[in-house]
């Protein structure tokens, strides 16, 4: 019995090294290649992958500011620190729940996308026929998802940044009495550039996990549907995991 558990611990634990290794050498395979990028095709998937995000992501990040602000406003105006709430609600959308959130969806609806379609041509033997006629798969496949991300996971930022702000002022200022100087006022007073410019960085690095996870789960997929399906899935929450725990540690290295 006690074999049996230490067996199957440790072959867990050699599996998860085992896909690390292969996940960093992606990644640096993906870096060393960035140069032999194809822009027309990079273009392409940011606009399929982040623009077309971008509603998803405003519907999120504008119920979230919402939200917040309607668990905090009515405190702060309580306590007598309402010329705070703007603030507060800045400085929290901006460093933590904007990057992280958006993270969140686009790892579920892009990194889910982006595995399936590698898996699919993976165990339709299509990346097989890219190494036939001497094309590189991470040069034609990884390399333009990868940059797509990266780039335009910070423009995501700026946008969901200004909605979730909006959301705020719109709960502070209807439901909570707190007047629209009051609210601007307050952002002025405590939120700084680096705050958003912080968050920025934040989904870069998320975006560049998201692209990795998503292209090694779907080249390492298995033969048939089910495999797809495995590696989707795996995809998504592999992904989210690493977001929270990567997010942890660069909050630590940006803001304390």
């Amino acid at each position: 019995m006690l074999q049996t558990v230490c067996n199957d611990i440790g072959k867990i634990m050699l599996d998860g090294c085992a896909n690390a290794g292969r996940m960093m050498l992606l990644f640096t395979d993906t870096l060393k290649r960035i140069g032999q990028a194809d822009w027309k095709e990079t273009v392409r998937q940011m606009a399929k992958l982040g623009a077309d995000s971008l509603p998803i992501v405003l519907m999120t990040i504008l119920f979230t500011g919402m939200v917040f602000s309607v668990q905090t406003a009515k405190e702060f105006v309580r306590f007598g620190a309402s010329s705070s709430v703007g603030g507060i609600v800045a400085i929290a959308m901006g460093r933590e729940l904007v990057p992280v959130l958006t993270g969140v969806v686009v790892a579920g609806r892009i990194g889910a996308a982006i595995a399936a379609e590698i898996g699919t041509m993976k165990v339709t033997e299509q990346i097989d026929a890219l190494k036939v006629m001497a094309t590189n798969p991470t040069t034609y496949l990884v390399v333009p998802r990868f940059l797509a991300i990266v780039f335009m996971m910070p423009v995501l930022i700026v946008f969901a940044n200004t909605i979730g702000n909006i959301g705020g002022w719109l709960v502070s200022h209807y439901y909570a009495g707190i007047s629209t100087f009051t609210y601007v006022n307050s952002i002025k007073m405590f939120a700084e550039p680096f705050d958003m410019v912080g968050g920025m960085l934040k989904s870069a690095v998320f975006g560049g996990i998201i692209a990795i996870v998503a292209c090694h789960k779907g080249l390492g997929a298995r033969q048939g549907a089910e495999g797809v399906g495995i590696a989707t899935t795996g995809s998504v929450v592999l992904s989210i995991v690493l977001i929270f725990i990567t997010n942890y540690f660069l909050s630590i290295l940006l803001y304390v």
